[in-house]
């Protein structure tokens, strides 16, 4: 199944779309790889979803990608005796650690860690921002509060800290429970962490893993991009998660953090995913709004890895039509005459590595002598990202004879992953190279590929080889 089109698509799976022939239906409008978003997802119904992606992977022949959602950290106050109170702007309300009904001057805040670590000056954001309250005291047991906007509070409604770094990790007990119910599974491919405030909250899902998944780091916390190098360097991957980091920071803010993010991860050579109300009004409309299509372009446009559907696929009434409008969109903005020199004016400087040089080569021989596409071995997934970073004009096959590096890389720009065995000569590496491309239709007889892998064949990390060969007149061997 051939994508015209680099960015990727990830799909969030819900009530609308939980059943293996919708699964199949997205995939082949153009899902590369599914979410599983564990705030609404039992185990049970986890395993379930993995197994019929799965199915759906095994019927369609190509590597999909799986990322389990963890929850997060989710702060909320508590009960008020009437359910709800109205609030003026000005009076004092408190936040405090008596669990008791609230009313119009207090409610119970279920979090010590926000009791002890919220200071004078602070704000505090409840409802996604819709009501807005200033700290004035803090005592460790109450927070002392001015209301500076917004008139309602009731049940159970979200707490969210810009200014305020809480001394607790970004796992809950929730979390732990989910990931290792995640990794039981042992077919999920990436884990995505909410809440990330330091690079230390990466610390303990890292032990945890061990590897057996990559690590997918929400930022979405203004505390996140005071030490974005340092996150960026420990996740395997990131996501802009536009909807909480619009809370915590003022909403101008955020499409130039969005840039500033993407452009950071493709220096690092780490994927990208822009998520949160890419097309949401598709999720009761089957068409977007202009600004909704101008939205996914721009994302394109930076050269995000991947862009992401949340409700819209997962609980809307068109979710096989906001798959196919988000891959419609990608396939005209990377046609588009501007699409070359944006991304090529961000082009970050190789690494002085013999595996960057490699890479670098690869496409500037690829696009000099107007070649098909790169092929490259990969064992680890690294030469993948190495050849995706340097954002080639031509198609990138990424083979591997590793099913779990292959569904990893589903989330990287422009790669199109073949699972297949290491080659056991250069010959061999020459004609499964080419019969591979034929096969999935990227090139014809008497095209020319360029070919990168490592000698020692089948050495993890020792891509040190390029060659150029042409198909042969067979389609199954190369010349």
């Amino acid at each position: 199944m051939k994508r015209h089109r680099k960015v990727k698509i990830l799909a969030t799976l819900g009530p609308a779309s939980s059943d293996e022939a919708m699964i199949k239906k997205l995939h082949e409008a153009g899902a590369d790889l599914f979410r599983i978003n564990m705030s609404h997802s039992s185990h049970e119904l986890m395993r379930t979803l993995v197994g019929r992606i799965r199915a759906v992977e095994a019927s369609c022949g190509r590597p999909i990608g799986i990322l389990a959602d963890l929850q997060g950290p989710k702060l909320r106050v508590g009960k008020f005796a009437d359910g709800a109170v109205t609030l003026e702007a000005g009076q004092t309300f408190t936040l405090d650690n008596r669990d008791e009904p609230g009313d119009a001057k207090r409610v119970f805040l279920p979090h010590p860690e926000i009791l002890e670590a919220v200071q004078p000056g602070h704000r505090l954001l409840i409802d996604d921002g819709r009501l807005q309250l200033l700290a004035v005291e803090s005592d460790k047991t109450s927070i002392t509060c001015k209301v500076v906007s917004g008139t309602k509070i009731s049940d159970r409604k979200g707490v969210s800290l810009p200014d305020t770094t809480l001394g607790v990790g970004a796992l809950t007990e929730k979390d732990r429970a989910d990931l290792d119910a995640v990794l039981a599974v042992d077919d999920v491919d990436w884990v995505a962490l909410s809440f990330i405030q330091r690079p230390e909250d990466l610390a303990e899902v890292r032990k945890i893993a061990r590897g057996r998944v990559g690590l997918m780091s929400k930022i979405e916390k203004p505390q996140a991009l005071e030490r974005i190098d340092e996150i960026i360097e420990l996740s395997d991957a990131l996501m802009v998660a536009r909807g909480d980091l619009g809370v915590e920071m003022p909403i101008e803010s955020v499409p130039g953090i969005q840039k500033q993010l993407t452009r950071a991860c493709r220096r690092a050579g780490k994927p990208v995913v822009v998520a949160t109300q890419m097309l949401e009004s598709m999720i009761s409309a089957p068409v977007p709004t202009r600004a909704e299509v101008s939205d996914v372009a721009t994302a394109v446009f930076e050269g995000a890895d991947a862009v992401m559907l949340s409700a819209e696929s997962a609980a809307g009434d068109y979710p096989v039509e906001a798959v196919t409008t988000m891959a419609a969109i990608a396939r005209k903005v990377e046609r588009d005459p501007n699409y070359p020199s944006i991304i090529y004016s961000q082009r970050p400087q190789p690494d002085a590595t013999g595996a960057d040089a490699i890479s670098l080569a690869a496409r500037q021989i690829a696009e000099t002598l107007h070649l098909s596409a790169i092929v490259c071995y990969t064992s680890s997934g690294s030469t993948g990202l190495r050849a995706a970073r340097e954002r080639p004009q031509v198609p990138i096959i990424a083979l591997s004879p590793v099913i779990q590096t292959a569904r990893r890389l589903s989330v990287v720009w422009g790669l199109h992953c073949v699972v297949t065995d290491d080659a056991s000569d250069l010959d061999d590496m020459v004609n499964r190279a080419c019969r591979i491309a034929f096969a999935e239709e990227f090139g014809k007889p008497g095209d020319r590929l360029i070919i990168s892998a490592g000698v020692p064949l089948g050495t993890p990390g020792s891509t040190n080889m390029l060659r150029i060969a042409y198909i042969g007149s067979d389609g199954m061997t190369g010349i």
